[in-house]
């Protein structure tokens, strides 16, 4: 990561001009960061004492874990800063690279979306196994008696939930926040300076462009990173308390279950590397799509072929089976066996959903495809069809998904059961480092291609950008629903867990109140897509009049005699963005703790329920349905035929396609891509109480025992009896 980051940096950052556009973005950049950490470094210092406090109250928790919710928020909060640092260093100098060639300016931006990979899954990695490893030594290896399936080791693993916690809830604020930034930013520079002054996108003069290109940044890169990384540490641990229940007879004595996902994880971050290195084009023509697709099929293929060996290493040859699942020694009716070749099968079978997630997320957005011609057909006809066109097809590209994701839950519960759903996410979120990637190259190009604008560069520097920028929303909307598809798989099994440590045996949705939470959590989405949207929606407002005031009241903008002020654009972006991503937030950490302590364990289950199926259908929805508006739109950039007559820029197709793409911003880039962590956070929080509300389940049980009963009642009677002496 270092060798790759020292590479990009010494690269050629182009003339003053460039150099100056630079700097603006990435001291926007830094000032959101600045802002957004100092409000969450509040948040996070309230949460801290709760959970120290909560630590006391039960016997498998501990006030550690606090620090481990410290670390894992920062740990977030620098994973985004590393992509957020590299990403406003690589812009410039692929834009100065696509001066020279195609080849070039791929190699410097997907370079510089490989430091952000390999850092934020390098990240994951070392922060999750170091703290296993303190905690283990700590709370069980150094406690005489401790067995792996014992109450010590759910101690440390709940406290290693804290990691999990804190690195989920700042990417959610991240997420939320930076995608308000940029799409605030995006919303307002596309209304008024290409549908009303008639500019082109990035264009110098546009007051709003600064902001846009600042919010590529702290949106798509730092957002994601903190994102990917939260993604990243919640499947390895809902794997982990899962992998505590198994019974397995291993040369590590009996964690090969528990240490299984990391190891998993080490390895798709060595063939990300080796895939990497496959991603190359020679001539202009060649398609960056298809050096994408063989990077990171390779690591695929590779992880699939390495974790075969891995886990007949690691894992027993004998029949595994989890504790829930037996009683008396005996294993319960419906109740099976699994073996270390069943495991292999699920991981297998995660790779493959992943995969296919991928492509079909490809299909739904990418140029060239049906579902954008035909957005691009219906554009023809104003602005009301285009966004017909778009919503159906969002409606339309969750079939697919949801049917393989069924497919991957039952086959995976079918080779090794709770813990295969579990083992698919790990393998699905194995070549994360790839992933993301190829997720961060997109951005890098999109900035690479507003300075290749705003230096007002030669035509074939911007046809180079446009190309690789064209790919990366391609990209971003397959790395949307990648993303989602793991939350699925990881929010089931986290949901596991949570019932395991609930103590609750089954959630019956016959039951009122279980049904309640049901609806209740399906709802949750709608409302939390509605405050993103919302929030996008205001603060674009106020863009909107600041730059129709800037181009009223500054005489020769438009004439490149007097230069916008951008600053006033950029604080606009960063004042909002901060303030709006509050309540959103809120509603993913309160939600659980209100619902479980007050209705109980059962029904908080029912509502993650609602929330996850909700959040997944939402998700893709609205991240496929703004990826197709996106590449719609960048069509007409290159010219499209509708019924044999060609349409290019400033045409009344492109004004609908514009209007299009616009709605569909804050889809893509604020609440959709926030599904995956809102579902996810909400279970981790409930991950996090569960140990309290299972304290309050055995004290509730404890009234209502028949024998408690008894004892109760003649102590009252003896006090009775005491009383009518002393009368």
């Amino acid at each position: 990561m270092l060798a790759k980051s020292a590479w990009v940096t010494k690269q050629d950052a182009g003339d003053a001009t460039m150099t100056e556009l630079s700097g603006y973005i990435a001291d926007g950049a830094m000032a959101f960061l600045r802002a957004e950490w100092k409000i969450l470094s509040y948040f996070v210092i309230v949460a801290a004492i709760l959970l120290a406090w909560s630590g006391t109250t039960v016997a498998t928790s501990s006030p550690v874990i606090a620090l481990s919710f410290i670390t894992g928020a920062f740990l977030s909060a620098f994973a985004g800063f590393i992509g957020m640092r590299i990403a406003t260093k690589a812009n410039v100098r692929t834009t100065q690279a696509a001066r020279t060639s195609l080849a070039q300016a791929l190699k410097v931006s997907f370079t510089g979306g490989t430091v952000m990979g390999l850092g934020v899954a390098g990240l994951a990695i070392i922060g999750l196994g170091s703290l296993f490893i303190v905690f283990y030594t700590f709370y069980v290896k150094n406690v005489a008696g401790s067995t792996v399936n014992g109450e010590d080791m759910a101690r440390a693993l709940d406290v290693l939930a804290g990691f999990s916690l804190g690195a989920e809830s700042i990417a959610l604020f991240a997420r939320v926040g930076g995608g308000i930034y940029t799409k605030a930013a995006d919303v307002g520079a596309d209304l008024v300076g290409k549908v009303e002054a008639g500019i082109p996108e990035d264009d110098v003069r546009n007051p709003a462009t600064i902001a846009d290109n600042v919010g590529d940044n702290v949106g798509d890169v730092a957002g994601m990173g903190a994102d990917l990384f939260g993604s990243y540490v919640a499947t390895m641990l809902a794997t982990m308390v899962l992998g505590r229940e198994i019974v397995s007879h291993d040369q590590f004595g009996g964690i090969a279950p528990i240490l299984l996902p990391m190891v998993i994880a080490g390895l798709g971050l060595i063939f990300s590397i080796v895939g990497a290195a496959f991603v190359k084009i020679k001539n202009e023509t060649d398609s960056v799509q298809k050096a994408l697709n063989i990077g990171n099929w390779s690591s695929i293929i590779l992880t699939a072929i390495a974790t075969y060996f891995l886990v007949q290493w690691m894992l027993p040859a004998d029949d595994l089976h989890m504790i829930r699942d037996e009683a008396g020694g005996i294993l319960k009716d419906g109740a099976s066996h699994f073996t270390r070749n069943g495991v292999y099968m699920a991981i297998v079978v995660g790779l493959v959903v992943g995969t296919l997630m991928s492509m079909i997320t490809e299909y739904y957005t990418a140029m060239g495809k049906r579902p954008v011609l035909g957005i691009i057909r219906q554009s023809s006809t104003g602005h009301a069809t285009n966004i017909i066109g778009g919503l159906a097809v969002g409606m339309e590209s969750t079939v697919l998904p949801i049917l393989v994701l069924a497919a991957g839950i039952y086959g995976s519960y079918y080779f090794a059961g709770l813990y295969g759903v579990s083992i698919a996410a790990a393998g699905m979120m194995s070549t994360t480092a790839m992933q993301l990637s190829i997720d961060a190259f997109g951005p890098i190009a999109d900035n690479a291609g507003g300075i290749a604008e705003m230096s007002r560069l030669p035509e074939e520097v911007r046809h180079r950008t446009d190309n690789l920028d064209a790919v990366g929303n391609t990209t971003a909307a397959t790395g949307k629903g990648f993303a989602i598809a793991s939350a699925a798989l990881t929010s089931l099994a986290l949901f596991a867990a949570f019932v395991g440590v609930a103590g609750i045996e089954h959630i019956d949705i016959y039951k009122a109140p279980v049904l309640a939470g049901l609806f209740v959590g399906g709802m949750i989405p709608f409302i939390f897509s509605s405050l993103c949207i919302s929030a996008v929606g205001r603060a674009a407002m106020a863009m909107v009049e600041e730059v129709r005031r800037q181009f009223r009241e500054i005489p020769g903008i438009m004439e490149y005699k007097a230069k916008p002020e951008y600053e006033k654009c950029v604080a606009i972006s960063t004042k909002a963005s901060i303030r709006e991503m509050v309540a959103p937030g809120l509603i993913a950490l309160i939600t659980p703790i209100i619902v479980g302590f007050t209705f109980g364990p059962e029904v908080l289950g029912g509502m993650l329920a609602g929330v996850t199926v909700s959040g997944v259908l939402m998700g893709l929805f609205q991240s496929n349905a703004g990826g197709a508006w996106d590449n719609a739109k960048k069509s007409f950039e290159k010219g499209c035929e509708i019924n044999g007559e060609m349409f290019y820029k400033k045409s009344e197709p492109h004004k609908a396609s514009v209007t299009g793409d616009t709605v569909g911003d804050p889809f893509k880039d604020t609440s959709g891509p926030s599904m995956n962590i809102l579902i996810k956070l909400m279970s981790i929080v409930s991950l996090v109480i569960a140990p309290h509300l299972n304290a309050n389940v055995q004290k509730t049980a404890s009234i209502h025992h028949p024998v408690q009963k008894e004892i109760r009642m003649q102590a009252v009677n003896t006090n009775a009896i005491k009383i009518d002496k002393k009368g």
